[in-house]
């Protein structure tokens, strides 16, 4: 079977990646369909390496016939037309944090709980993680099973990417100034992202910590399991592509750190690299435009009696957004949940 698959917000950096990830790995499509806002309609995007197509306006966009619509448009727009496609009958997988806690809505990282997929007939729609919840979660699920999480701390170093293409333009053009010694006001980070750190993702909430912050407790426990106390501090790092992610964990059980690199080997989605010797781990850089979830650093935690610390890495355009919304595409065909709507 193949399938008619609208993307949404194909001209943002997730929705061009989404076309990318299609083609490269051989989605089965009968149609594909780039939409976008009013201003980018009539545009070109590209669909593999020979295939162009052309921008549709998303506020005139029928979803009616359509299979598949991977969204990618921002929350606020998500909010007003996942919904309409869904109702016209088109599976939502949508990539913004708009229907992420909703209790109806599955939220899926497809290595870690599938199984969830099959409730998505509530409202239509699949919720993907956020990036930094995406490639930790990966990582967790197989420990988890076999030694039982009771906390995690992790503090991320995310990518500019993270912020879309004009976060990535921002750090070029601040870095630029500096070399020039020209001054560049921030407008999308609070302060100047050029060779600096921000600790700040997102809006503060009122215990002090940051909406981003607060989607990684509370997606895990969602995703994962509910009992699992999660603490997180969110930095924005000069790193074009890829997250990196220092993750702390407690267990129920014992663990050892040889156990867990043996249990993460065979786990699917991860990648072990893990030597202790210079440059024997993987960095955000070396992670672009990989598949993988990446784990190295991994050792024993000698402050509490079941500890691991672990370094993780992961291309957060392809795992933590386009490739999770394809694979959970992919999932539903398996189980043939979509079987009713091939074309």
């Amino acid at each position: 079977m193949a399938y008619r698959v609208a993307v949404v917000g194909a001209t943002g950096a997730v929705g061009r990646e989404i076309l990318k990830t299609l083609a490269e790995r051989n989605f089965p499509v009968t149609e594909v369909a780039a939409v976008a806002s009013g201003r980018s309609t009539g545009s070109e995007v590209s669909f593999g390496e020979k295939k162009v197509l052309k921008v549709r306006n998303l506020d005139t966009f029928d979803f009616t016939g359509w299979d598949i619509g991977l969204f990618s448009p921002g929350a606020a727009v998500s909010a007003i037309h996942a919904p309409r496609a869904a109702a016209q009958g088109c599976v939502v997988i949508d990539n913004t944090s708009q229907f992420r806690m909703d209790p109806n809505i599955p939220l899926v990282v497809p290595e870690v709980n599938p199984q969830d997929l099959r409730g998505f007939g509530k409202r239509n729609i699949i919720a993907n993680p956020n990036c930094s919840t995406i490639q930790m979660v990966v990582a967790l699920k197989p420990l988890h099973d076999e030694f039982k999480i009771r906390r995690v701390v992790v503090s991320t170093y995310q990518s500019v990417s993270g912020a879309g293409k004009e976060g990535m333009d921002e750090l070029f053009g601040h870095t630029k100034s500096s070399f020039v010694y020209e001054q560049s006001p921030p407008q999308q980070f609070t302060k100047e992202i050029a060779f600096n750190c921000i600790p700040h993702i997102d809006k503060f909430m009122d215990d002090g910590s940051t909406k981003e912050e607060w989607k990684m407790v509370m997606e895990t426990k969602k995703i994962l399991d509910p009992a699992i106390a999660v603490h997180a501090t969110c930095v924005r790092v000069p790193v074009f592509i890829g997250h990196g992610e220092a993750v702390t964990v407690e267990f129920e059980n014992p663990v050892t750190a040889g156990e867990a690199r043996a249990i993460l080997r065979d786990a699917p989605g991860v990648e072990v690299v893990d030597v202790r010797e210079d440059g024997g781990y993987i960095t955000p850089l070396e992670s672009a435009g990989e598949d993988a979830v990446f784990v190295s650093r991994i050792r024993k935690d000698p402050t509490v009696p079941h500890g691991l610390s672990f370094w993780c890495v992961s291309d957060n355009l392809r795992k933590g957004a386009a490739l999770n919304a394809v694979q959970i595409a992919e999932t539903m065909i398996a189980m043939n949940l979509l079987a009713k709507k091939a074309a």
